[in-house]
């Protein structure tokens, strides 16, 4: 227990004196997340709203893989990570294991799902007829987009918070 407190203690002095290796540590883990971030959202959103909006043959098969993503521990997808990216991995010649690369390619794998899976939960929340109506009152592709995502907006704030903390989210 006297060790818990000891390491309790030595945080907050760190965090008191500003050490300068735990601020490039945190900036280094919000780049990471920030950068998978953005890209899960900018491939989740898109895949979601696609998802949940039209109709194809194999569209339960990609919604299963959807939500099977979404319950895949973070520390398999490090270790499938791991697997492609080492030396004798198929992945291994372009020698990303142990940089901040594989971190943010790890971590998009993990949050892809989690974007996709609470965007296809906003989206089909919404009456299925509202993007004709808003084509019959004349909104174009565009404005009908942004009124859509306006309408499902705490479902997308859902999906951006899940992809950005993915590690918590399981």
């Amino acid at each position: 227990m006297e060790a818990l407190w000891e390491g309790l203690r030595e945080a907050i002095r760190l965090i008191a004196t500003g050490d300068a290796q735990l601020r490039d540590i945190a900036l280094r883990t919000v780049l990471v997340s920030g950068c998978a971030t953005l890209v899960a959202m900018a491939l989740g959103v898109p895949l979601g709203y696609w998802l949940a909006r039209t109709r194809f043959p194999g569209r339960p098969i990609i919604l299963a893989l959807v939500n099977t993503g979404m319950g895949v521990p973070p520390v398999v997808v490090g270790l499938v990570v791991w697997l492609m990216l080492t030396r004798s991995g198929p992945l291994g010649g372009l020698d990303l294991i142990y940089t901040q690369r594989a971190m943010v390619i790890a971590q998009i794998l993990i949050s892809l799902p989690l974007v996709a899976g609470f965007t296809v939960a906003a989206v089909q929340a919404l009456p299925p007829e509202l993007p004709e109506l808003l084509q019959t009152l004349g909104a174009g592709r565009i404005r009908s987009l942004w009124l859509l995502s306006k309408e499902a907006q705490l479902g997308l704030l859902a999906a951006v918070m899940a992809g950005s903390a993915p590690s918590s989210a399981k």
